[in-house]
């Protein structure tokens, strides 16, 4: 799953790249900030590459949107689409032809003028990279929205079928991307920096399509677009990158919208939590993502500082695996244990009051997520019993439950801790649950995507686009290891509803999906988590993405 992939980006930062001239040290930064016209912001560690086309950790996609844009984006703190590079759009041919109307008077930060040719060209780069670019720690982005590439390797783990066909563009100002097959849901992917549309110039000169795989499987860029001249359309531009130290981004004063009020923003990568805080209070940086639960407290009480809040795009679950001779393949074990799990109880304890109970799979606010029919699961010890005793059940009932160590998600801050919750109530419901654990990456995603994490496991995921297609279709469009089931009646719904062009009925379609889910009951979602960033508080206009879509252009500093 792209949780894992993320993470293992992340664990490749160490690129071995000396980019750019350095800026100074910290005391350098922190003058800068002083002029008022420069934000200072912690990332948790270096990009990976400025190329978004290879890249799926949340760094380099933080410092790639705002170098880069796309056809489409997302309306600030929603997963709305509005226009940016096209202006609008259109299908035909049942939904296997899409036609953008691309916005004139745009140049890259090269000069290069962008139009429909340019478009083309982007796609048609992605569709024909060969080699070590279709491994997909180097692309999963464009495998997982259009699956395969034009000369397909067996070897490379990539798809063999590819939903993308071809793109045309018969004049400047419109490009036609055909599909091998209707898709709605991939308007929505686009929003990704992946599909950021670049100057073919730069790509070009710099060499983009060079590179290489190491024996870890991590991809490595070896021409110089991805780490020293990404050119984009962007409202800012890179000025120097320097590994370890800092990313100096600058306002791009061409840029064919509102300009940037900030003169500069310098990405900072601080690994350590404490150490982000410590910054972000004594002013050496002005703002940081993922604040830990327990920190934001501390932000709160300290007038300089202030919490803005990342809305809700994740779900925390408790999956359930079928195969391989499991009891949860009975449906009542299933519902058992989903009366069994006492959801309330850990969400109002382990999430600092910034969880609530999930009760399907797509999240709030989302279109496709259902208010109404959705089978609920209240935690009933004695209903569980009930249901494993009708099953024909001893009790009690062996459940082999895995958890993982070594990471905090936003959807599972501490998985001991849920875990530990979540076998007393088990314990109490009929069943004996046998504890398992291995650490994160890459021991316990691989054991949870190969079906090899028992009869239930702790799993979560953060949506990466504005579609229920990246829950539902990602989870429950197809087989899976990882669940276990066949369930042709379900696999064909949401293959319906992907297909949909018609927006009122492809939400019909995923909220019918959302409820058959939840009577089928593969697994018990138990938590939507609130995400939290922390900023001095003269640092005004930062509207917070749910899909980590941050733009800086908004941002001003306040006198202190």
């Amino acid at each position: 799953m792209r949780a894992s992939l993320k993470l293992a980006a992340a664990g490749g930062a160490a690129l071995a790249l000396g980019v750019g001239a350095a800026f100074g040290a910290a005391a350098g930064t922190q003058r800068q900030a002083a002029q008022n016209d420069t934000l200072v912001f912690a990332g948790s560690a270096d990009p990976i590459a400025l190329d978004g086309a290879l890249v799926s950790d949340g760094e380099s996609v933080r410092a790639i949107y705002q170098i880069f844009e796309g056809l489409v984006d997302e309306k600030p703190g929603t997963t709305k689409i509005i226009p940016k590079l096209a202006t609008k759009w259109k299908a035909s041919n049942g939904g296997k032809t899409w036609t953008f109307t691309i916005r004139q008077g745009v140049k890259f930060q090269d000069g290069t003028a962008l139009d429909a040719a340019a478009v083309c060209a982007n796609f048609n780069r992605w569709y024909n990279f060969k080699g070590s670019f279709q491994n997909p720690s180097a692309t999963y982005y464009w495998q997982n929205v259009f699956g395969g590439f034009k000369t397909y390797n067996p070897k490379s783990g990539a798809p063999k079928a590819s939903l993308y066909k071809s793109c045309a563009a018969p004049n400047a100002s419109t490009a036609v991307i055909n599909l091998t097959k209707p898709s709605s849901s991939f308007i929505a992917g686009l929003t990704l920096p992946a599909f950021s549309i670049a100057s073919p110039t730069a790509l070009k000169q710099y060499n983009a399509d060079a590179g290489t795989v190491d024996s870890d499987g991590v991809f490595h860029p070896t021409g110089t677009f991805a780490t020293q001249h990404p050119v984009g359309t962007g409202p800012f531009k890179l000025q120097s990158w320097t590994i370890g130290d800092k990313l100096v981004l600058v306002r791009n004063d061409s840029y064919w919208g509102p300009k940037a009020k900030l003169a500069s923003v310098i990405i900072r990568p601080i690994a350590d939590n404490a150490a982000r805080l410590q910054a972000l209070q004594t002013g050496e940086v002005q703002g940081y993502d993922n604040v830990d639960p327990q920190d934001i407290k501390t932000v709160q009480r300290d007038s300089n500082l202030k919490i803005v809040n990342r809305p809700p795009f994740n779900v925390g679950y408790v999956g359930f695996n079928q195969a391989n001779g499991s009891v949860t393949k009975n449906p009542l074990v299933r519902q058992a244990i989903a009366y069994g799990l006492d959801r309330n109880t850990v969400v109002k304890t382990f999430y600092a009051g910034r969880g609530s109970v999930a009760n399907q799979f797509i999240v709030p606010g989302l279109f496709g997520y259902s208010k109404t029919g959705i089978k609920n699961f209240p935690y009933n010890p004695a209903k569980a019993k009930a249901l494993l005793q009708q099953a024909g059940m001893k009790l009690p009932v062996k459940l082999d439950f895995w958890y993982p160590t070594s990471v905090s998600r936003p959807y599972m801050p501490d998985p001991a801790r849920n875990f530990q919750a979540f076998q007393a109530s088990l314990d109490k419901s009929g069943f004996k649950v046998v504890p398992h654990s291995a650490p994160w990456s890459p021991d316990y995603v691989g054991n949870v995507n190969a079906g090899k994490a028992g009869d239930a496991y702790l799993f979560g995921w953060t949506g990466d686009f504005g579609d229920p297609d990246d829950f539902l279709g990602v989870f429950f469009q197809q087989y899976s290891a990882q669940w276990g089931f066949h369930n042709p009646k379900l696999f064909a719904l949401l293959d319906r509803a992907e297909r949909q062009t018609n927006p009122g009925k492809r939400t019909q379609l995923y909220q019918q999906a959302s409820r058959q889910v939840m009577r089928f009951l593969p697994g018990v979602p138990y938590v939507n988590a609130k995400p939290a960033l922390a900023f001095r508080r003269n640092v005004q206009g930062f509207v917070a993405s749910p899909t980590l879509l941050d733009s800086f252009a908004t941002v001003s500093l306040s006198p202190s």
